[in-house]
């Protein structure tokens, strides 16, 4: 039975002004599971990360060549609304940026905008967000209180819950946990895994330890080429170039 795919990449070349980011990368991107960018700073990963829901669009001087099918429909298709895209796929940033309002609010924010819910459903479906978030627990007493009262890793958790929030079918993570102690990326590690039984799950990371540990598969991009990608433990086990050979097992990097 052929794995379901969510991401068909076509030949996607970026630039930024004259400066080429990506090349001619193909890959697909299966619906389940985690799937890990990794590669040096400046290999692309972060281009192509932010390519599957249009947050280039905001960049100026950005234009691409290519495809990139969402479900089969092409993402930069005139007809495609980029706001409904990025509900159907939500993306957490490097550094938690958790809105200057409560914590309730901030989860409730693309609820209110995207749904008419009565206060007692808008209530119900930010519990069930801040419980997928693994944070529930931790904050339920204080959901009144500012969200820059919590600490680095809660804020990386609300940010999370706030995506989760509009139920999207896919989630982005742009090194989620480069700025947050071992303790915080270790619930922020665990919350990914139990994300990607459920959801599409892409992951940019310098971690190579953090990619093995959540990805299932992992796709290697250097130079603004995508190297190789593989079942997460025969990319680092058995690598078939030997440019990914050389850096994972860190001779440059």
């Amino acid at each position: 039975m052929s794995e379901q795919v969510r991401f068909a990449i076509e030949r996607l070349s970026c630039w930024y002004g004259p400066s080429q980011a990506l090349r001619e990368v193909s890959m697909t991107i299966p619906a389940t599971g985690v799937t890990a960018f990794i590669g040096p700073s400046g290999c692309g990963k972060s281009t192509i990360l932010r390519c599957l829901n249009r947050m280039n669009d905001v960049v100026p001087g950005f234009r691409l060549s290519g495809r990139v099918l969402l479900d089969g429909e092409d993402l930069n298709a005139m007809q495609t609304d980029p706001v409904a895209i990025r509900r159907r796929v939500g993306m957490v940033f490097q550094r938690s940026n958790p809105f200057p309002s409560s914590i309730f609010d901030n989860v409730a924010y693309g609820l209110r905008l995207h749904r008419r819910l009565d206060r007692a459903e808008l209530e119900l479906e930010v519990e069930e967000a801040l419980h997928a978030a693994a944070l529930w627990d931790e904050v339920k007493d204080r959901l009144d209180h500012p969200a820059s009262g919590l600490s680095g890793g809660q804020q990386q958790r609300l940010c999370i819950a706030r995506a989760l929030a509009v139920e999207p079918e896919v989630l982005l993570f742009d090194e989620p946990a480069s700025a947050l102690d071992p303790t915080s990326t270790r619930k922020v590690e665990e919350l990914v895994l139990e994300l990607g039984k459920s959801l599409t799950v892409v992951i940019v990371t310098h971690n190579l330890q953090q990619a093995t540990r959540v990805a299932d598969r992992t796709a290697f991009f250097l130079l603004g080429r995508l190297v190789e990608v593989a079942p997460t433990i025969d990319l680092f086990a058995n690598p078939r170039d030997p440019q990914t050979e050389a850096y994972v097992s860190g001779r440059f990097g």
